[in-house]
């Protein structure tokens, strides 16, 4: 439907995702780590964070809304099979949980706010991925 230099997307996606993580700080002094707001959720009604459920929602609801307007802008191809891409949003779920946050936690918000932690999660998370995508294309290329 509308059309944009393809270059500006990840420019404009990754500026609102800062201004998502910048509101939600400054308005709610929360962090936007996904892994973090999706971990509240079991004990929303305790609490009475439903932000946590509107965020999310928020999240859902422009994903829907980038697939309507942009539909070329996200096109998924792994060319793995469906338990081997379930595999690794466990092994996935398990990291956020060892390095206590995930990359949107980390990444976004705790290197704007010059965590030490955040620092060295980032490190691990870059050099993990880094070995990982070699060693799959060595081990899949050698085939």
């Amino acid at each position: 439907m509308f059309e944009t230099n393809q270059s500006l997307q990840p420019l404009f996606g990754g500026a609102l995702i800062g201004l998502g993580a910048l509101l939600l700080l400054v308005m709610n002094g929360r962090i936007a780590g996904i892994s973090g707001i999706l971990g509240g959720l079991k004990s929303l009604s305790a609490t009475r964070e439903y932000w946590r459920l509107a965020f999310l929602l928020g999240l859902l609801v422009g994903g829907i809304a980038c697939f309507q307007f942009f539909p070329g802008a996200a096109k998924i191809s792994t060319g793995a099979s469906l338990p081997l891409v379930i595999f690794g949003g466990l092994l996935v779920g398990a990291g956020t949980r060892l390095g206590s946050g995930c990359t949107s936690g980390h990444g976004v918000c705790g290197l704007g706010r010059f965590s030490l932690r955040s620092i060295v999660a980032v490190c691990v998370f870059l050099i993990t991925a880094v070995v990982t995508s070699t060693s799959m294309y060595l081990l899949f290329t050698a085939v």
